[in-house]
């Protein structure tokens, strides 16, 4: 999957699970964006604006992981946190990944290769 923040593009590796089958249908239909806005210093999070199929587990994130909340928020990560979430995928390079995300509120586009 491509994640694209401003100018910078990401790659990332898909989880297989039922949350992901649900993602990848709507991006099959058309890119998905999301308003992000930064939370506790470590995540970035966003509505995905409708409920996607969840299969939550506790789970540590590292920089990179991308996780869905409470079925209809996507959440990014720049630092980590312990939480139960359905996990989605996880950045393959994270050069240039927190400067990327910066401080403030970012729109990120989600998008099939």
């Amino acid at each position: 999957m491509k994640v694209q923040i401003g100018n910078s593009v990401f790659i990332a590796t898909l989880e297989e699970n039922e949350a992901v089958n649900a993602f990848i249908e709507m991006m099959e239909e058309a890119p998905v964006v999301v308003e992000m806005s930064d939370y506790s210093g470590f995540e970035k999070v966003g509505s995905l604006g409708t409920s996607l199929p969840t299969s939550n587990s506790q789970t540590t994130t590292q920089a990179g992981d991308i996780v869905l909340y409470n079925g209809n928020q996507i959440v990014i990560f720049y630092g980590s946190n312990s939480w139960s979430y359905t996990c989605l995928g996880h950045i393959n390079d994270l050069t240039g990944w927190e400067e990327a995300l910066g401080s403030g509120d970012v729109t990120v586009t989600f998008s099939l290769d």
